[in-house]
């Protein structure tokens, strides 16, 4: 499902690459960051609630886990709307913050303003991704996926290529993919038709619940909103140093990074609440086990990714900047110094899942919070002044390495049951 997502993602940026120009495509870079930092708060709530309404199920409330859900959807559409409006109205402000010069502004302002209309739909898009995994849906998650993917790749098609609107377009087909992905499961869960363990139902604001969740979400949510600054860091270290070039080199790395990653995001989406369900059961066994398998597919998946990277480096980067030689080079040559830190990512975001799906918040979001907004903004701004433009792209993979460090020392702290075989439950 995360998977789909991401590819339908990154269908903005190549028909506004090849059919709207450099300036474009740098204008999506360039605020992208900032309209996925209001959408990760879908991805919070559903996480940690995803966790919570799978850790009462697992201790026999069921009622109490479907007020919990519904109580939870409602205020993830609210925080959609308010949020939504508030940029819109700000989107000059944000957008000259952000970098854009004169030239991107305007681009800039309409490509936020357009995607605020979906804006409500794409925060209960990204929570419904771990709520369909509580219920006991994924195929639904799947589904709606594709169907909020083949709308906004459609559009773009008829609005970007066919008449020729650029970004406004490609906003505007990412806003009804959006509307499509967010509200329809609104009607399916409060519908009789659903038949999965949670359904929408009477509730009302159970502000220790929002907190609940929120909190043990919130590593999830820091692991993104961590991301996009990091990527405005490098979007303002790459203007500085290789001027819009490097912001759109950057944007291609971006979108296969993004591809790639939904791999382990999928991933830990799905496993975070049988983790959780395992760990109100109070069944060590299983959770050695899922530990067990999830390092084997993770590492495996990590060499793979990172083998593709390397070896087709140059036809994924034609994909998107094949018109301009020169930035074919540059964005092939950064490829293959920022795509080795994928052999170390897979791990150091299970960790954050893990913790995540053990209702521990707090270590959940140290790790998150560590890996992106520690590690790699220090790599980000501190490495260019030792090893020049290399440094950039070779951020990524340092902060991995040390958050690798960081990460096993927190399991090996924090989750004793899971690597300690003499370890047994105090009842």
């Amino acid at each position: 499902m995360v998977l789909v997502t991401s590819v339908y993602s990154i269908v903005d940026g190549f028909f506004v690459a090849n059919f709207a120009g450099k300036s474009g495509f740098a204008a999506i870079n360039l605020t992208f960051p900032v309209i996925m930092m209001i959408g990760s708060l879908g991805l919070m709530i559903g996480s940690g609630g995803g966790a919570l309404t799978s850790k009462l199920k697992g201790e026999g409330y069921p009622q109490k886990a479907n007020r919990v859900f519904s109580m939870l959807v409602w205020f993830g559409l609210a925080l959609g709307v308010v949020l939504g409006v508030a940029l819109a109205v700000f989107a000059p402000v944000v957008s000259r913050w952000l970098g854009a010069d004169e030239a991107m502004m305007d681009e800039c302002v309409v490509y936020i303003r357009l995607n605020m209309i979906g804006m409500p739909g794409f925060v209960l898009q990204c929570a419904f991704q771990s709520f369909y995994m509580a219920a006991e849906r994924p195929q639904l998650g799947t589904v709606m996926s594709i169907a909020a993917g083949v709308t906004n790749i459609v559009l773009d098609a008829l609005l970007v290529w066919g008449l020729g609107m650029g970004v406004a377009g490609a906003a505007i087909a990412t806003s009804a993919g959006c509307l499509v992905g967010g509200l329809f499961p609104l009607y399916y869960f409060a519908s009789r038709r659903n038949r999965g363990s949670l359904c929408l139902v009477r509730t009302r604001m159970l502000w220790s619940y929002v907190g609940k969740a929120c909190s043990n979400g919130m590593s999830e949510y820091v692991a993104n909103i961590a991301m996009n600054i990091v990527t405005i860091c490098y979007n303002l270290q790459l203007m500085r140093h290789l001027g819009e070039d490097g912001v759109a080199a950057y944007g291609v790395l971006m979108y296969i990074a993004f591809i790639f990653a939904a791999v382990f995001i999928g991933y830990n989406i799905g496993i975070t609440p049988v983790i959780g369900y395992h760990y109100g059961a109070r069944d060590i066994a299983e959770q050695r086990s899922l530990l067990r398998k999830s390092l084997v597919l993770i590492a495996v998946a990590g060499v793979l990714m990172t083998a593709v990277a390397e070896v087709f480096a140059r036809p994924l980067s034609r994909i998107f900047v094949g018109y301009d030689e020169g930035l074919t080079e540059l964005t092939v040559y950064a490829m293959r110094l920022y795509f080795p830190a994928m052999l170390l990512c897979g791990w150091n975001m299970f960790t954050s899942a893990l913790f995540t799906g053990l209702n521990n918040g707090v270590v959940s979001a140290v790790a998150a919070f560590a890996r992106t907004l520690g590690f790699e903004l220090a790599c980000v701004w501190l490495l260019p002044m030792l090893l020049g433009i290399n440094g950039i792209w070779a951020s990524w993979g340092i902060a991995e390495l040390l958050s690798l460090f960081l990460c096993n020392f927190l399991v090996s702290r924090y989750a004793p049951q899971l690597v300690k075989k003499n370890f047994r439950v105090v009842q």
